[in-house]
């Protein structure tokens, strides 16, 4: 999931280990079968997506266009699925060494594009704040 934000941070344990001005926060889920491939996908479509405005108020304007920060956090339970019971189920989430490791590829692709990535704490307990920057929240999958 991806917001444009104004501003984000998030703490761990009572101290902030990651903030960011205007960019984007990136809630990042990782499935069983997203590949390095995938990884790339992801990188270039949140580094390119035209979602900040330009000078006549049109969101016609990339991340790399306005040279925003990313603020990025593993977030499993994006794949959770309550349609049955009362309890989320997490089986459409990779299991954590797949996840941490494509989440650091996705991070350092993004990082190799020139964009400042401040990263939450994977498989922490995160407390996140965002300022959102207008009602621009996507969904990505591929």
């Amino acid at each position: 999931m991806l917001q444009r934000v104004t501003r984000a941070s998030v703490q761990v344990d009572g101290a902030t280990v990651g903030r960011i001005g205007p960019g984007l926060l990136l809630l990042v889920a990782i499935a069983p079968d997203d590949d390095a491939d995938t990884v790339v996908w992801m990188a270039r479509k949140c580094a390119e997506l035209r979602i900040f405005a330009d000078d006549d108020g049109l969101m016609n304007r990339s991340l790399l266009d306005t040279r925003g920060d990313i603020l990025l956090i593993s977030q499993f339970t994006l794949y959770g699925d309550a349609r049955k019971g009362r309890r989320p189920s997490f089986i459409g989430s990779a299991e954590p060494e797949l996840a941490k490791q494509r989440y650091e590829e996705f991070g350092a692709l993004l990082a190799d594009m020139d964009i400042d990535v401040e990263w939450g704490i994977f498989g922490a307990h995160m407390e996140i704040e965002s300022v959102n920057d207008g009602p621009v929240t996507l969904i990505l999958e591929r």
